[in-house]
């Protein structure tokens, strides 16, 4: 599927960026049907906090909590900082939902043809995975105004396999632009080993919440991060050890996305993981 080109600039920089990958019509359709999974949520259903879970990369309650951590195996969903007070929601559902996640590509039927296209089983391919398994899903609200910041982080620190093996997939389901939070990289930055991991305390016992690992304490060079801007329908392959960002979401439009994490097979993943997948729902292929 990939030029020599395109794998060349893939192995120098870390990303590759291939525009119209998905007919904007096509996202579309995605983005109608989470209309209609939103609106089946019912923001009073209690999760395990007895509240609604908040979803953020700047302070991290979510990650101690089973409506997070037990997500693996369901379809779950997350809210904007911006948009709980007192426990209570401040705007409509559909615009306080940070997202969704993180089993969607097994469970649902649109998810599943979305994320289980023939060409991404080439692009996987081409990319040097030998026994690619589709591990998480999330579709990403980034809502206008509240829309939170992404720290600058790598996949591998979150899916740790040995050796590194993720690769991460990320949709543009909406025109993705500096002002409404488009992603930013690091150009060659994957040659960075992964400065921190994020892992359960004790895989036997998830209640006891998770712990970030400092490996390396120093900050990723921020000063070269370019943005990633992507028209809806593009959709950018991100290596695992790739660091990179987004910023709030101040402008008056919403960037949907929609990302796919894959892991190799061949590859070992271990079992103090934060997601983690029940016997009854084994990851897959394509």
């Amino acid at each position: 599927m990939l030029t020599e080109t395109q794998l060349s600039d893939w192995q120098s920089d870390g990303f590759l960026k291939l525009p119209d990958l998905v007919p904007r019509q096509r996202c579309e359709s995605l983005k109608d049907h989470v209309g209609e999974l939103l609106a089946s949520i019912d923001p009073s259903r209690e999760n395990d906090n007895g509240g609604l879970t908040v979803f953020s990369t700047t302070e991290q309650s979510h990650a101690q909590d089973e409506w997070f951590l037990g997500s693996g195996h369901t379809v779950r969903w997350f809210f904007e900082d911006g948009a709980v007070v007192d426990g209570q929601l401040t705007r409509p559902l559909p615009l306080a939902v940070n997202k969704l996640g993180h089993a969607m590509h097994d469970l649902d039927p649109v998810f599943d043809a979305f994320s289980r296209a023939p060409e991404l089983a080439e692009l996987a391919a081409d990319l040097g995975m030998q026994e690619p398994k589709l591990l998480q899903s999330m579709y990403i609200f980034k809502q206008p105004g509240i829309g939170g910041e992404v720290i600058c982080h790598c996949d591998h620190s979150f899916l740790w396999t040995e050796p590194q093996s993720v690769i991460g997939l990320w949709f543009a389901i909406e025109d993705a632009t500096v002002d409404n939070g488009c992603l930013w990289a690091i150009p060659g930055g994957h040659r960075i080993p992964a400065k921190t991991r994020f892992r359960l305390i004790d895989p036997a016992d998830r209640s006891l919440g998770t712990v970030t690992d400092t490996l390396d304490d120093r900050p990723y060079p921020a000063d070269e991060l370019v943005p990633l801007e992507a028209t809806a329908g593009t959709l950018i392959a991100l290596h695992g050890t790739l660091p990179h960002y987004s910023a709030a979401n101040t402008s008056k439009r919403s960037r949907h996305a929609y990302t796919l994490h894959l892991i190799d097979g061949c590859c070992e993943y271990l079992a103090n993981n934060w997601i983690q997948r029940e016997p009854d729902l084994p990851l897959r292929g394509f």
